[in-house]
């Protein structure tokens, strides 16, 4: 338990991180995450500011280094898969998508630097560069909201159907089939426009 006097902003969003992860985002309030760590709410707000601002202290925490290495020699295409596959990952881990439709910019733009350094020394230009980073942080976030908003039991699967064609629903490995066949069509059509440009 912290007290007012040495409260610091990394246990408010520790806090506000395992409040986050067992009832959702409408779970996470000021006063909630001051009752968890016993102090009352003046302090949490002394330290983070107001609630917009913990949220997004919360979703810089999941998406910190977010980012794998760059092998050495590795094509921006591979990278561009491993990296949206470890997004996908962290950002399951938050238990609520909510919370990274509603993060600012700036997160993304620091999770993806990595991924605009690969591409632009490939010889990508950076308008291009950004904007397939814009392109590839959206599939992944929108795939990871979908996938969240739509947890049901489908029936198992039948064979010889591809993953995702039963209405009733997914299994958990045709998701995962699933993210890999969006992630490969999106990749493989940001090459095929810069191939046609000739940028790489």
């Amino acid at each position: 338990m912290a007290t007012e006097i040495d409260l610091s902003a990394e246990q408010i969003v520790l806090a506000a991180v395992e409040i986050l992860r067992e009832g959702g985002l409408d779970s996470v309030s000021m006063r909630s995450v001051a009752n968890r760590l016993g102090v009352t709410p003046p302090p949490v707000y002394a330290r983070i500011g107001n609630k917009d601002a913990l949220l997004d202290a919360v979703a810089n925490h999941f998406l910190a280094d977010v980012a794998p290495a760059v092998q050495p020699g590795e094509p921006w295409p591979d990278y561009a898969r491993r990296w949206t596959h470890q997004m996908r990952e962290r950002l399951t881990e938050a238990a609520d998508s909510r919370l990274f439709v509603q993060v600012r910019r700036a997160a993304y733009l620091e999770a993806s630097r990595p991924l605009l350094k690969c591409m632009r020394n490939a010889g990508m230009s950076t308008d291009n560069a950004v904007r397939a980073c814009r392109l590839l942080t959206w599939a992944t976030v929108g795939f990871v909201a979908m996938d969240r908003s739509s947890a049901t039991s489908p029936p198992p699967r039948r064979r010889g159907r591809p993953a995702g064609s039963d209405p009733a629903g997914v299994t958990p490995e045709e998701v995962d089939e699933l993210f890999t066949a969006h992630i490969d069509y999106l990749v493989e059509g940001i090459w095929r426009d810069e191939a046609a440009r000739g940028d790489t």
